[in-house]
């Protein structure tokens, strides 16, 4: 496959009508220039081999105990010069950031928290505000081991999805891999409780 020229590269605004150009797009008309964003979008990166992505870091052995919840918190970053929409982005044309788990068998996935996204204008729509993750930012969620797990280490795996815009253009929506290892412990003993004495009974 030749070489990429991000010079040949189709603008969307090529697309807009010229009285929107420096104006705000109307809510019909944003929700065309976005679907075709990610149309031309999708057929320009597909030639360049490269798109914008979304990273995230080990996270350390998660110990927890049988039958308690654990939070684990995972820490993620969007590459420079682009956002992706939050999990709650303002727009239905736009899709969520949403982390899918699969855990084990008896070990259940509890509250997913996703942070607030930053509310930003583009220069297609500058009095239109979309939610978005720029950055650095965390997923926190809760992991709960059953009392029926037998004591070891789990794996925990599933994705996140994420659609990446940039000041320009949104993207075709991307998953990114997420998997983090858990120790499961057997929950402390049960204090004994020392008979009471009988009164009748001197030493």
């Amino acid at each position: 496959m030749g070489s990429f020229d991000s010079r040949a590269m189709i603008s969307p605004n090529q697309f807009l009508p010229s009285q929107f150009s420096r104006k705000q797009l109307p809510p019909s008309q944003f929700s065309r220039w976005l679907c075709l964003t990610v149309l031309l979008s999708s057929a320009a990166w597909a030639q360049s081999g490269k798109a914008p992505s979304v990273s995230m870091a080990p996270v350390p052995l998660v110990s927890t105990q049988r039958a308690a919840q654990t939070k684990v918190s995972l820490n993620f970053r969007v590459v420079r010069g682009f956002h992706i929409n939050s999990n709650a982005p303002k727009d239905e044309f736009l899709i969520p950031t949403a982390l899918k788990m699969d855990l084990p068998t008896d070990i259940v996935l509890g509250k997913i928290e996703y942070p607030q996204g930053q509310d930003v204008s583009f220069p297609f729509s500058p009095d239109t505000k979309l939610n978005v993750y720029s950055g650095d930012f965390t997923i926190n969620l809760m992991v709960h081991p059953l009392a029926s797990v037998v004591p070891g280490k789990y794996m925990m795996r599933g994705v996140l999805r994420y659609q990446a815009c940039d000041n320009a253009q949104c993207f075709p929506p991307k998953t990114l891999p997420v998997s983090f290892e858990v120790k499961v412990t057997k929950e402390p003993a049960a204090p004994r409780r020392n008979p009471r004495q009988s009164p009748h009974v001197h030493s």
